[in-house]
């Protein structure tokens, strides 16, 4: 659970934060887990208590059309996620070699570790949790080096995370809080997480058993985002109080004055330093010394080869909750691994690395676009009291759950809204505002049966059984399913 927060997307989006805004959005990113957390919590109860996994509950309640539109998009969200990890690594594994290993070769490589994963699976879950915490430990090592070395000022960083204000902060400023929020919350996690939790054995006909679960749970989970937490406060502070208000020329002049192979990179104009991983890692080599850049890398690949496997394991839980389809691991990741290293690497062998890093945006915004996705239909069924049983959302869960789901689309929805005014091709414009339109629809479409299950009955009218609903709101998404064997399941 660690690790769906500190992947190389969330890195970046860390990083750039820093440098742009300084300290003054460390309160986004303390908010934005919380909001992860609380949203992860009923993914977590929602497998606990019924025994299935969020996929599967989608897959006996919804019909037929918007069960396939449901888990197309999820699996466009998993191969974004991978595409990220692929990245990330090829970056890596470049910084580490001097640039003795292209972008090219670095994606490549990204093909064998994930088949090492693979062989580690056989071994159990346990060991391969275990390797996790061991990659966990390097990211916090090497990011807690960089945050030591550069010494950020304690008294910033405290205002910055606990004092929700942005003094003089413009659109730039905007659009890095709203891309903190979007890299943090991903919509398979919460896939994931609600698959996860079926690992361990609990006994569903004891209600006391359930609710000792629910608890420790949550206690674990609040402990992998506090640690998840305190290496991104690292990324942040280090580019905040290094980087940020520096300009392109300064930068220049300090790799220049180290020697550093990489100067190139930065062109000699006053216009406000941009970072990604690839010149994050250069500019810190370049300020505080080659050990920094490599320990850097070292971080990049930990974040890069741990997120390999979630991608893999989301993957394999939605297509088996979904379609009923029992494929091995070894065909899944050969399926979703070609179609992400494909188009990433005929970038970076025809591209640079500007246009590598840069494909991180658009990722960023596909992530954004699948949250709906993910966060109604977990609100949805864990407020069905017939799923759910004594364990549904009570009236604070449903209202808290809603404004914080709201809140969380809109943000994301103003980060798409944001990439794709920059676009600035009337094509491209056409296209969007077609695809707009069927997304809309369907996400339409979800929040109506959301807010039936919340209790609004009223919306439940007309022939609404051909939607899959019933004379009963509250059973309504339960037509295809006996509630008492899911919870009993």
């Amino acid at each position: 659970m660690s690790i769906a927060y500190l992947d190389p997307g969330n890195i970046e989006s860390d990083l750039q934060s820093g440098a742009v805004a300084g300290f003054k959005l460390l309160w986004v990113l303390l908010l934005a887990t919380v909001i992860g957390l609380l949203l992860q919590r009923l993914a977590a109860r929602l497998g606990v208590v019924t025994g299935l996994h969020l996929a599967e509950v989608c897959n006996r309640q919804y019909q037929k059309v918007p069960r396939i539109m449901l888990w197309l998009m999820i699996e466009l969200a998993i191969i974004g996620s991978d595409m990220q990890e692929v990245i990330g690594s090829a970056i890596a594994i470049n910084l580490l070699s001097a640039g003795k290993v292209p972008l090219w070769g670095g994606v490549l490589i990204t093909i064998a570790d994930t088949f090492m994963f693979l062989f580690l699976d056989k071994y159990g879950l346990r060991k391969l949790e275990a390797f996790f915490g061991f990659l966990i430990t390097i990211m916090a090592i090497t990011f807690g080096y960089e945050y030591v070395t550069v010494k950020p000022d304690q008294g910033k960083l405290l205002t910055g995370m606990f004092l929700p204000y942005c003094e003089n902060c413009g659109t730039p400023q905007l659009e890095q809080a709203v891309g903190i929020v979007g890299a943090v919350i991903m919509p398979h996690n919460m896939y994931l997480h609600s698959a996860l939790v079926k690992s361990r054995q609990v006994n569903r006909a004891n209600k006391k058993e359930v609710q000792e679960a629910n608890k420790y749970f949550f206690i674990e989970s609040c402990i992998a985002l506090f640690i998840s937490f305190l290496i991104n406060v690292f990324v942040v502070s280090v580019f905040a109080e290094a980087f940020f208000g520096q300009t392109n020329a300064n930068v220049s002049q300090a790799c220049a004055n180290s020697s550093s192979p990489h100067a190139g990179l930065f062109p000699q104009n006053n216009q406000s330093l941009e970072v990604d991983i690839y010149k994050g890692g250069v500019v810190l080599g370049c300020y505080f010394g080659p050990a920094a850049l490599y320990i850097w890398a070292v971080g990049i690949l930990a974040a890069g080869q741990s997120s390999t496997m979630t991608g893999t394991y989301s993957g394999q839980f939605v297509m088996e909750g979904f379609l009923n389809l029992k494929w091995s691991r070894f065909a899944r990741v050969i399926l979703t691994r070609s179609i992400a290293i494909t188009p990433t690497l005929l970038v970076a062998i025809f591209q640079d690395v500007e246009h590598l890093t840069g494909m991180n945006d658009f990722l960023n915004v596909l992530q954004s676009l699948q949250l709906p996705f993910a966060l109604i239909p977990v609100l949805t069924f864990t407020s069905l009291h017939p799923v759910m049983k004594d364990f549904a959302n009570g009236l604070g869960w449903k209202i808290a759950g809603s404004v914080l789901i709201l809140i969380v689309c809109c943000i994301n929805m103003y980060f798409v809204v944001v990439y794709v005014t920059a676009l600035g091709h009337l094509a491209l414009y056409v296209v969007a505002a077609i695809l707009s339109v069927v997304y809309l629809c369907f996400v339409a479409y979800l929040t109506w049966l959301c807010l039936i299950a919340l209790g609004i009955s009223f919306l439940a009218c007309g022939q609404t059984y051909q939607l899959g609903l019933t004379t009963h709101p509250e059973l309504f998404l339960l037509n295809n399913v006996d509630a008492d064997s899911v919870v009993n399941r």
